[in-house]
């Protein structure tokens, strides 16, 4: 004869192998965010990430500062010339960068 305490799942009328089924379920969720979070890290360390970021298109400000950059440092235009077309932008050459293309070096 079957006696309910042969079965521990259905003893007093609680599952108790459901029982650990919510921590099953967010210790899935933790260690898929944890591995997000680590391929996050090694995008970012190998420099893949910023790569993913400039697909993002700069605004025109920036942009007329990169192609002015572009142009002085091709000689198309004189340091005063420069300066002169830098000041319409309100931009002050080497106070901050302009969105060159920058590539980390990646040790391998």
């Amino acid at each position: 004869m079957l006696t309910p305490l042969a079965f521990p799942e259905h003893h007093g009328g609680h599952d108790v192998a459901g029982a650990w089924f919510p921590f099953v379920g967010l210790s899935m969720f933790l260690l898929v965010l944890l591995l997000a979070a680590a391929v996050l890290a090694y995008l970012w360390r190998t420099g893949r990430l910023g790569r993913l970021t400039q697909l993002v298109r700069p605004g025109p400000e920036q942009e007329a500062k990169r192609v002015l950059a572009e142009r002085f440092a091709r000689g198309d235009l004189s340091s005063e010339e420069f300066m002169e077309r830098a000041s319409v932008l309100n931009w002050t050459p080497g106070s901050e960068s302009y969105p060159a293309q920058r590539q980390r070096r990646v040790k391998r």
